[in-house]
């Protein structure tokens, strides 16, 4: 497939990137001083690079454009999505609920947040798992594997992959299963290291170790639903979703597989994931007004709201797809997966990790950036993460004035590794409905942030190409390319 022409843009950010230390700090606002001033310093590096030579990877008589995908058994399209949210577990619910600019945040009852500095968050409430989990497995069952369950089960039947489908009709040696999660089965975990130092090793529960992995929904999904076909789980913290997409992507264009059931779990309202993320100062504090606590860009934002849920879509072959008569929902055209080498919870100031990452996903699925008309930022309302981010779309992207970027963290928190999968879902609704949810809690945008964020209101935009960005702890950077379906 040919590919954008941007070797020489991305040798000049690789080459110029600054060298830093291997980020032993975990202390977010220490390390957005730290940022601004990288940012200065490497500012003529990433001037040196905007002044090289670039090839538009736009159709003109003397440049060809990047040419797609045609082969019916590589192309990859979207034929079902499940989820569960803080909105419940309907889809059109789900959006709707975005679309009004509805922040889901709300004070933690889980259990008892009164001694913790961050009293709220996105919890789920209400959830239900009839009609697809046997009561004996939902009693045992961590919330991140149920999650899991639901959301993949929904998505199968959204594809018209339903039980008696699939066994009368399918071949389930061709369809994989590929969910991961960030933190795996959290509850599980610290029940049995309860039992451990309360009663003794011998008061374990033997669920303790297989409920508690995070390869365990993609186990649990598989085993329900008979699938044989590639299966594993992927765990790259907040950017776990994308991976899973790209790792699926490249199963059905191997031709290894013609269908995958593929996103994120998680469930992370609990004590030591709420305490935990408080010690890295990563989370917002805004407890006298938590629906207003998630502000990605904006100058009074102060940290992340944790968030949990799932998100699974059916990615399948254009073959398979057209095979048995699927609705097509939208189309995946690639993606890509990159390392910032910088720090374990900070992303690189310059943001050149993030850059080379959409550029490469841009390849990948033979698309210029002048064809994006839509970015689902991972925005995640940290001081350092928001930043970064829009310095690296900034050095992709030189013409904004067509461009909108939503946060869909804004209303539902962060999601950790499910955050993807539901971002993913956001996306596709943009690109089906024609309209875009606002970024709710943009009161004072900072001033470097000259993209259309959809501030507050929705908006009716048409959708050409979308990508959709996560970036996890360790520097993980993942971005994954969406586009209406054309035949």
């Amino acid at each position: 497939m040919a590919g954008i022409a941007s070797t020489c843009p991305l040798e000049a950010l690789l080459t110029n990137k600054v060298s830093k230390g291997n980020g032993v700090s975990l202390v977010q606002y220490d390390g957005l001083r730290l940022a601004q001033r990288m940012q200065l310093s490497s500012a003529a590096s990433i001037s040196k690079a905007s002044k090289c030579k670039t090839i538009k990877a736009t159709a003109s008589p003397t440049e060809a454009a990047p040419k797609r995908e045609q082969d019916p058994k590589k192309r990859v399209v979207i034929t079902g999505m499940g989820l569960v949210s803080i909105f419940g577990s309907d889809i059109d619910t789900f959006y709707n609920k975005l679309l009004a600019g509805e922040s889901g945040i709300s004070v933690i009852d889980r259990f008892d947040p009164s001694k913790f500095p961050v009293r709220f968050g996105g919890q789920i409430r209400d959830f239900s798992s009839e009609g697809y989990i046997d009561g004996k497995n939902d009693r045992r069952l961590d919330d991140c594997w149920r999650y899991c369950l639901v959301a993949g089960k929904r998505a199968l039947e959204d594809a018209n992959l339903g039980h008696e489908v699939l066994k009368n009709q399918m071949n389930k040696t061709r369809i994989g299963v590929i969910v991961g999660s960030g933190l795996g089965g959290v509850t599980a975990f610290n029940t049995g290291v309860e039992a451990l130092l309360e009663k003794g090793y011998k008061k374990i529960s033997p669920f303790f170790i297989p409920y508690f992995i995070t390869n365990m929904g993609s186990a649990l999904l598989a085993i329900d639903t008979g699938l044989t076909g590639p299966y594993y789980s992927i765990s790259t913290a907040c950017a776990t979703a994308n991976y899973c997409f790209y790792a699926a992507a490249n199963q059905i264009r191997r031709g290894e597989a013609d269908v995958m059931v593929v996103g994120g779990t998680e469930a992370s309202i609990v004590p030591s994931s709420v305490g935990g993320f408080i010690a890295c100062r990563a989370l917002s504090q805004r407890n006298e007004d938590p629906k207003k606590a998630s502000r990605p860009w904006d100058k009074d934002r102060d940290g992340f709201v944790l968030g949990e849920g799932s998100g699974v879509l059916v990615m399948e072959s254009l073959e398979s797809a057209t095979k048995r008569g699927a609705t097509i929902i939208a189309e995946y055209l690639g993606g890509a997966i990159t390392c910032d080498a910088h720090h374990m919870t900070n992303p690189g100031p310059d943001g050149l990790g993030v850059s080379i990452c959409i550029w490469k996903s841009l390849e990948n699925a033979g698309v210029s950036p002048e064809e994006v008309t839509y970015i689902n930022a991972h925005a995640t309302s940290t001081l350092a993460g928001d930043l970064a981010e829009v310095n690296a779309i900034k050095q992709v992207f030189k013409d904004t004035s067509e461009l909108k970027m939503n946060a869909t963290k804004s209303m539902i928190g962060h999601g950790l590794g499910a955050s993807g999968g539901l971002e993913a879902i956001a996306t596709i609704k943009a690109i089906t409905t024609g309209w875009l949810h606002p970024t709710i809690n943009q009161d004072n945008l900072e001033d470097y942030v000259t993209i259309d964020t959809v501030p507050n209101v929705k908006k009716q935009h048409e959708v050409n190409v979308a990508i959709s960005n996560s970036f996890g702890f360790g520097g993980h950077n993942s971005v994954v390319v969406f586009a209406p379906f054309r035949p």
